[in-house]
């Protein structure tokens, strides 16, 4: 090993949480290489909503002000009744979050997220980054970790964080939990130009329609120019892919019956990509010796929460912390920063299940669900959302 090989660790996977992980050891002063297995750094997706808890981890990697630049900050989040039209929650974000959270809420494209942490770690001069490079396998030695390539290069570190997502291979030898739980839910997501958008719905808000087995989200990204579209509903149809081409015409069948103004924002897509919406049961070791694992590799959860990503950056800065701490013995800083972790991520991918059965509610639970949230204040709706979203909640 060279002197470098042995503070540097090694990254699988460029995504979002890969590329946070890297920018916060970066920042901590330790040098740190990312594999992507894709031909080039890129994201795939659309839009990706901040919580306050985001901002915060913006904070610790240096890029508020370019987050800032390209989010769009949404006035209200908006709950609706997908059948009755009816408006069950608005909730004034931009003027509740910020005095209350000490952040506010936004929305972005997940590309934009994933270019500024991908231009950050280039300019912190300790992220070496691999396209087209695959993590076939790894091991440990007494100083470190070596790993193998898809293309049989070696790569020696102090550790190895795996941040591969849903279907990590370095989860199977620390887990061993096999296939990711098929939730039964299909998301279809789409972009629309803002002039496209019907007037009724062109909204500076963060609006869900919750129907009986489906639900309709909709929003605004790049300052009011795009508005993303996610269209959820129950299937059994699985496909392993994870951004394919969906069909049209079993979208508009599962929104059969819909609002009048649900079906006039799906009736402007004219093509949508599919995925098949997983996770796993929560964890409380995703650690072994010097490697671990982040984010979606670690707890995959549903998107009802809106907190894949931001979990996935916490974990980042949290990890970052640990290893700075642990003066360099990655074993124990690897446990210390699961131990900090697996509660809230546990208690996040619990509460996604549970958010995903109040969406999709039919006949009385439909019924309980309107009156529950039509009965509450604002500042209720708002303090339901303080175990995540209030910096005192954040492990560090």
């Amino acid at each position: 090993m060279s002197a470098d090989d042995t503070s540097r660790v090694l990254v699988s996977g460029g995504g979002i949480g890969g590329l946070a992980a890297a920018l916060a050891l970066a920042r901590a002063g330790r040098p740190a290489t990312v594999f992507e297995q894709t031909e080039t750094f890129k994201e795939i997706g659309a839009g990706i909503q901040l919580g306050p808890n985001a901002f915060h981890t913006f904070d610790a990697l240096g890029i508020t002000d370019k987050v800032n630049r390209l989010a769009s900050f949404p006035d209200d989040i908006v709950a609706m009744d997908a059948l009755s039209g009816e408006r069950l929650v608005q909730l004034p974000v931009a003027r509740l979050f910020p005095q209350r959270f000490g952040r506010p809420y936004g929305l972005i494209h997940r590309a934009d997220l994933h270019a500024i942490l991908l231009e950050a770690c280039r300019e912190s001069g300790r992220v070496t980054l691999h396209a087209a490079t695959k993590v076939q396998d790894h091991e440990e030695t007494p100083d470190g970790v070596v790993v193998r390539t898809h293309q049989g290069q070696t790569y020696s570190g102090a550790a190895l964080i795996g941040a591969d997502g849903l279907w990590s291979t370095l989860r199977a030898g620390i887990v061993g939990d096999g296939k990711p739980r098929v939730s039964g839910h299909i998301a279809y997501r789409a972009v629309l130009r803002a002039d496209e958008v019907p007037d009724s719905n062109r909204l500076n808000a963060m609006v869900v329609w919750m129907g009986p087995k489906y639900h309709l989200v909709h929003y605004p990204l790049r300052g009011n120019e795009l508005f993303n579209l996610v269209a959820v509903f129950h299937s059994d149809r699985y496909e392993d892919g994870w951004d394919t081409y969906g069909d049209p015409e079993e979208l508009h069948l599962r929104f059969q019956g819909a609002h009048p103004l649900v079906l006039g924002m799906l009736e402007k897509i004219e093509s949508w990509r599919m995925w098949v919406l997983c996770d796993r049961e929560p964890v409380a070791n995703w650690s072994k010796g010097r490697v671990t694992l982040l984010g979606d590799a670690a707890h995959p959860m549903l998107q009802y929460l809106a907190q894949g990503a931001c979990m996935a950056m916490e974990d980042a800065v949290c990890l970052a912390g640990k290893v700075q701490a642990h003066r360099g013995d990655m074993a124990a800083a690897f446990l210390d920063y699961q131990q900090a972790r697996y509660l809230r991520t546990a208690r996040t991918q619990l509460t996604a299940r549970l958010y995903g059965h109040a969406y999709h509610a039919a006949g009385a639970t439909r019924d309980l669900r309107n009156a529950f949230l039509g009965a509450r204040t604002a500042e209720q709706t708002m303090e339901s959302m303080a175990w995540m979203y209030d910096p005192k909640e954040i492990p560090r």
